[in-house]
Order: structure tokens, then C-alpha cells, then sequence
């Protein structure tokens, strides 16, 4: 009996001296090799949903200056120096007035428009005396991409001096903005790649153009 015990000792330790078998050794490499991969996988993951976050946090705060600055300069349109009314053309996503935007005294002729998921500015100052605002002298400078309001929602809502007592004549249909808007609205759909989550963001505010009040 001690023989055979003796004999089982010494052959378990010969095994143990011979290491692993080369199955073995690769069936190791291979659980190795999905444990690195499902641990890149996870990493690059995480990286991306936090990439997308980021970008989306970053394009809103983008967004939301952007509407400060357009907020600001809305607010203040008045009559050209060339005695224009201070709204030239109210559109669904393009508007145009006339506004001392960097406040030196000269009014400028500003226009906002959606050239495809891009919010563009173009200022006009006036030359010559009389004043003229000359369009070849515009300047165009992007100041929004990711805009994804699409067809189906303005950029651009106008209402009169009656609003919000007044839901039968606003918002105010086209023939009547230019003449009766009083308080705008803006709009902006927000969406670094709509082909994945998170989805639309909006981003609205209003204002009233204190040089067109009539509740003074």
C-alpha cells in the first residue's frame, strides 16, 4: 500500500514538473485573447458614448451663444441709415433687419439663413453718403453647423404686440410680419448626427425689439 501511494505521489509531481500540455496552452492563449478583445471592445465603447456626449454638450452650448448673440441684435433692430424700415424680410428661416450689431454708432444690415444644417450672418455696412447698403459688400460668416429643423419647423416665428392674449392672429402668417411683429421667436433643432442617440435637441427663446414696441 505505501508502495502504490509512493508510486502516485511521484507521478502526480512528474505531471506538475511537466507543465501545461500544448492544448492547454492554447486553449489559454485563446480565452486570453477574448478576455483582451471584449475588454477593447468595452473601452471603445465607452469612449464613443462618451465622444457623442461630449460633442452633443459641446454643439448645445455652441447653440445656445449663438441664440444670445442672434437674441441680442434682434432685439436692438432699428431703422437703416438709409431710413429702411428696421425688418427688410421675415421668413421661415431667413430674416433680415438692420441693427447696430457691434454698436459704433453705423447700422448694419443683418441677415440670418439656414444654408442646409448651417445658421449663416451676413452683415452689410452702409457706404457712400446717402448711405446705401450695397449687397456685393455682405459679409457671410457661419455661425452654427448641426441645425436640423428641416422643413417642418420654422427658425424664425413672428408675433404682433397682442401676444399671448392674441391666439387667433398669431403667429402671424407672412403678409402681415414685416408690418405687425413686434416679439420674435427663434427656434433651433439641435443634432451632431441624427443616425444615433441622443436625439433632437430644441433650443428656443424670445424677444421683443424695443424700437417696434408699442406697450411702452
Amino acid at each position: 500500500m505505501k508502495l502504490v501511494i509512493k508510486k502516485t505521489i511521484t507521478t502526480l509531481n512528474q505531471k506538475k514538473q511537466q507543465g501545461f500540455s500544448l492544448v492547454e496552452t492554447i486553449v489559454t492563449i485563446f480565452v486570453f485573447s477574448l478576455a483582451i478583445v471584449a475588454l477593447t471592445n468595452l473601452i471603445l465603447s465607452n469612449y464613443r458614448v462618451y465622444s457623442y456626449n461630449f460633442q452633443d454638450a459641446q454643439a448645445i452650448e455652441e447653440g445656445r451663444r449663438a441664440v444670445e448673440v442672434m437674441m441680442r441684435e434682434i432685439r436692438e433692430a432699428k431703422y437703416g441709415d438709409d431710413g429702411s424700415y428696421p425688418l427688410a424680410l421675415a421668413g421661415d428661416y431667413t430674416f433680415i433687419f438692420f441693427s447696430d450689431i457691434d454698436g459704433d454708432g453705423v447700422t448694419e444690415r443683418v441677415r440670418y439663413f439656414l444654408d442646409g444644417t448651417v445658421l449663416k450672418e451676413g452683415v452689410i455696412k452702409p457706404t457712400g453718403d446717402p448711405p446705401q447698403y450695397i449687397l456685393a459688400n455682405e459679409i457671410v460668416t457661419n455661425i452654427f453647423n448641426y441645425v436640423r429643423n428641416g422643413d417642418t419647423i420654422p427658425i424664425f416665428v413672428y408675433y404682433n404686440g397682442d401676444w399671448p392674449a392674441d391666439t387667433v392672429n398669431n403667429p402671424l402668417p407672412t403678409l402681415t410680419r414685416l408690418s405687425d411683429t413686434k416679439l420674435m421667436h427663434v427656434h433651433l433643432v439641435i443634432n451632431v448626427d441624427p443616425n444615433r442617440s441622443p436625439q433632437n435637441f430644441h433650443l428656443e427663446s424670445d424677444t421683443q425689439i424695443r424700437n417696434l414696441k408699442t406697450n411702452l
